[in-house]
């Protein structure tokens, strides 16, 4: 254990969803703009090894990293936020802990000795909080305990953080704990009780929090705050009020306003000289909230029901907007609605169609006629993963005539198997973490709209699949105009298509969203963005 690192953990109570990932983030950039090496780590209470197999609806997005660790999709967050990227030490789930513990027990590694939560399991979740912290590469390593306190799932955790205390010492261990300060409009009140139960859930499980960190949708009096100081014994001035804000960006500024990273550095008696004014922060907020222009981009997929589904997508485009000064309205259209009829209505007022990624064979059909409209109407596409696949299906059927052309994911016996399975998925049977995942070479044809995008013929995005665009078709793809403009040096696989005589018809089979960020908005994204306001500005 680095005895130089400083640990901070942020707990939340009352109720899930309060944004524990973007206050990590926010005092992280915080930390970062004061010159500290900063990272973050979330623990999930489930017990499922990582998300990989988790349904979006569940769950939201699965993260994939560079080292190709399929996490939570706060750890998106983190790397929008920091501009640096996360790995698999940065997800830590129950699941991972309980299968490395019982791996060990099986080894004998314990020496015959009755393997328990304490200390045999919180020992294991402690070695897990460090792991970052050790190289000496981070002064600050934030660790984001999922779940709420008083979760039975949470309590390991909980407990673990307890002993941290007494691992690290007082000037380099820290709680930060994110409550709810709910409203009563009949009692036109804000009401302190239920973050003054959460603080003695976090109080009998033996932590105090040193700072409160309090969501609300009104502003906190300062009766409210000593109310909250006196019951909780957290320092007046440590009572931070955490507004809704416009937009998660907004984030770190209200926290700075509210002095919460001068309050982590004054207990954890950091010193610094730097303090950045996040200038290139402040010019992004600009951008985003002074657009020039303003276009709709239809985001076609079967999750839409649940955003979060498309979470780093949708962050992609708020990036990309704000680089080219436009306001990127997206429209969520379910790919199961879309029919060769109703496609002409449903995307009359669009100005460019994403086609998203996704497995299964539910809503294919919509998506090819999504595709076929985008390539037939001059519509400005892009496809990602999945969004690929269905653009060479489209082009197989309706351009080159193979009649049932598909992907094998799809159906096993297709005639025309444009899309198949790679040689060393095929005798794969456990379906966690075995695709193809992480971040792979790619060289650009010159010449070609991606190259152009880009800026460069050589680039490294990241994956996650098990299919691929089957090469034995590729010479009669490309005399009819669907080139292959991004191919995998070692392995031969085609990793971007265009088409030739279309304003912008791109897909990709990488996830080109995974490696965007506020400061380093995706070229492919920002290009997207520029070509549909070329489209609307022509027609």
């Amino acid at each position: 254990m680095a005895s130089n690192t400083k640990y901070i953990f942020i707990t939340g109570g009352v109720t899930s969803s309060l944004g524990k990932g973007i206050i990590a983030a926010s005092l992280a950039k915080l930390l970062q703009s004061r010159g500290f090496s900063v990272t973050i780590q979330k623990f999930d209470p489930y017990l499922n090894i990582d998300p990989g197999t988790l349904n979006p609806y569940e769950h939201g997005e699965c993260y994939v990293t560079d080292d190709g660790a399929e996490t939570d999709l706060d750890l998106g967050h983190y790397e929008r936020f920091l501009n640096t990227p996360t790995s698999q030490s940065n997800n830590i789930t129950t699941g991972r802990i309980y299968n490395n513990v019982i791996t060990k027990e099986r080894k004998g590694e314990f020496l015959g000795k009755t393997v328990q939560v304490i200390p045999h399991i919180t020992d294991e979740i402690k070695t897990n909080f460090y792991k970052l912290g050790e190289d000496g590469k981070y002064d600050v390593v934030i660790t984001e305990i999922g779940g709420c306190v008083g979760d039975i799932e949470s309590l390991p955790f909980i407990e673990a953080v307890r002993q941290a205390k007494w691992d690290l010492g007082p000037n380099n261990f820290l709680v930060v704990h994110l409550t709810l300060i709910p409203y009563l409009a009949a009692a036109k009140e804000l009401k302190t009780k239920p973050t003054q139960h959460s603080v003695k859930q976090l109080l009998e499980a033996g932590i105090q929090p040193d700072i409160l960190v309090c969501r609300s949708e009104h502003h906190l009096p300062q009766e409210v705050k000593k109310k909250l100081s006196l019951f909780c014994n957290v320092q007046l001035n440590c009572v931070i009020e955490a507004l809704d804000a416009e937009t998660i960006y907004d984030v770190p500024l209200l926290m700075k306003k509210e002095k919460l990273d001068e309050r982590v550095m004054s207990k954890l008696k950091l010193r610094t000289n730097t303090n950045t004014e996040l200038e290139h922060w402040k010019d992004f907020l600009g951008r985003l909230k002074n657009p020039t222009s303003e276009i709709n981009i239809g985001l076609v997929g079967k999750y839409v029901s649940l955003p979060d589904a498309y979470k780093s997508i949708i962050e992609s485009f708020i990036h990309a907007g704000a680089a080219a000064e436009c306001k990127v309205n997206l429209k969520l259209i379910s790919s199961e609605e879309i029919d060769s009829e109703n496609a002409p209505r449903k995307f009359e007022e669009l100005d460019g169609i994403l086609v998203a990624p996704g497995f299964g064979e539910r809503g294919l059909d919509g998506k090819v006629e999504t595709v076929k409209f985008a390539r037939t109407n001059a519509i400005p596409f892009l496809g990602i993963c999945l969004g690929m696949q269905v653009a060479v299906i489209e082009f197989a059927r309706n351009v080159l005539n193979l009649k049932g052309a598909n992907s094998t994911e799809m159906d096993p016996n297709t005639e025309h198997p444009v899309i198949a399975l790679m040689e060393e998925q095929k005798n794969i049977e456990q379906m966690g973490g075995t695709m193809r995942l992480g971040s792979y070479p790619c060289e650009l044809k010159k010449g070609t709209k991606s190259s152009a995008a880009y800026g460069k013929t050589k680039i490294n995005e990241r994956h996650r699949h098990r299919y691929e665009f089957n090469n034995q078709y590729l010479e009669q793809f490309e005399k009819n105009g669907m080139i292959a403009t991004g191919i995998n040096p070692e392995t031969n696989l085609v990793e971007i298509v265009e088409i030739k005589d279309h304003p912008w018809f791109v897909a990709s089979q990488f996830h080109p969203e995974y490696k965007s960020t506020v400061l380093n908005p995706h070229p492919l994204f920002v290009r997207f963005v520029r070509a549909a306001i070329e489209n609307k500005t022509k027609n």
